[in-house]
């Protein structure tokens, strides 16, 4: 599935291709429009092309073909200083030379700003951060969390209406960067800037998306919000690739309007949502996320569809029960508990009758 373009288009890729060595394609035809203010954020694995494209937007790289826009004007042949776009790197890529006021002047004063001007707007960007106190730092005195919080006031003092982020948290444990999603988050909202923000982390993304792009392969698989991504996947890679997913193999066995019959490799025949299966006998993964799997009746969702699993292994997370099943021919199926107060206890080897609601299973292409 690829992007169609939006009308409000602030950042558009048209028909954008990359090659570093004229015969393969990193990235493939790509277009993409995001409007302004919008949070977007390029997710995807190692090599798929994500990256790329973020350098091609803030000049570092040269598209192969095609036209990358901003704000209505062609900026392929702008030269990176030249675009008024803030960048925040995971390496922070802070002078260690400078304080932490200088880091931030610095941008402001190849601008030629005064320096009454340069010390307001140093001011404003680091108490947007929380970072005031720290003006006379060095990088080298600062932890990890303070070095990019300093990182992303020095991409902001200049106010620019784009900020790219290219994986900026992936330094840091994962306390801190789970508590740095919600302070970059709360300065978009804030600010009403534009983001556009790469990572390979899925929580990640749903945490502090509008929308996701999805990349793999060098192409956009899907393009949609947090919650459409994670309820609605549109293929294999995507549901495979967004939050854990149980994908039962099987074979369509019979298709009507908005439902298919699938017969898994152990026979069983299961309800599904057809969603990019088109003929009887294809093959296909069954997509489930296991949250949605149940196993007390009365917990059940009216018309679920139910089968016999077998316990294989249970995990205790905390707030969370995580048991593995033998379902269906695959012994990878996993279902997902809140630990309730005296919630039942499966045990391995346990035999246990499993459900879901049809709506909850999708019938997507085979890997």
């Amino acid at each position: 599935m690829t992007s169609a373009a939006r009308d409000d288009g602030f950042v558009v890729f048209d028909h954008v291709q990359k090659s570093y060595d004229g015969q393969t394609l990193v990235v493939k035809d790509l277009n993409l429009s995001i409007g302004k203010g919008e949070f977007l954020t390029m997710l995807g694995p190692s090599g798929s092309g994500k990256t790329t494209c973020l350098m091609m937007l803030a000049g570092f790289e040269t598209a192969t073909h095609g036209q990358i826009m901003l704000d209505g004007r062609n900026i392929n042949d702008v030269p990176p200083h030249k675009r008024g776009i803030g960048m925040v790197f995971q390496n922070y890529a802070l002078f260690p030379h400078m304080t932490v006021g200088e880091n931030l002047s610095f941008p402001l004063e190849v601008r030629g700003m005064s320096k009454d001007e340069r010390a307001a707007r140093v001011k404003r960007a680091l108490d947007m951060v929380q970072m005031g106190a720290f003006i006379n730092r060095r990088p080298a005195q600062l932890s990890g969390g303070q070095q990019q919080r300093i990182a992303l006031a020095r991409a902001l003092v200049f106010d620019p209406q784009l900020v790219l982020m290219d994986e900026p948290l992936g330094a840091l444990d994962k306390q801190l960067r789970e508590h740095m999603q919600f302070e970059i988050k709360r300065l978009h909202d804030n600010l009403g800037i534009t983001v556009v923000y790469v990572t390979h982390d899925q929580g990640e993304a749903l945490t502090m998306s509008d929308r996701i792009a999805v990349f793999n392969d060098g192409r956009i698989q899907q393009l949609a919000t947090p919650s459409e991504l994670y309820e609605r996947p549109g293929n294999s890679f995507v549901a495979g690739f967004i939050g854990e997913n149980n994908a039962l193999p099987g074979t369509i066995e019979q298709l009507s309007e908005g439902r298919a019959l699938v017969k898994l490799v152990n026979g069983d025949v299961i309800d599904a949502t057809p969603v990019n299966v088109t003929d009887v006998g294809q093959q296909t993964l069954v997509s489930i996320r296991p949250e949605r799997v149940e196993f007390k009746p009365e917990m059940m969702p009216p018309g679920a569809h139910t089968v016999e699993a077998e316990v294989l292994e249970r995990v205790y997370m905390g707030d969370i029960l995580r048991t593995r099943l033998r379902v269906g021919g695959s012994d990878d199926f996993v279902m997902k508990c809140r630990n309730a107060l005296g919630q039942t206890q499966l045990e391995p080897g346990q035999k246990v009758r499993i459900g879901w609601h049809p709506q909850d299973a999708r019938a997507l292409d085979p890997i």
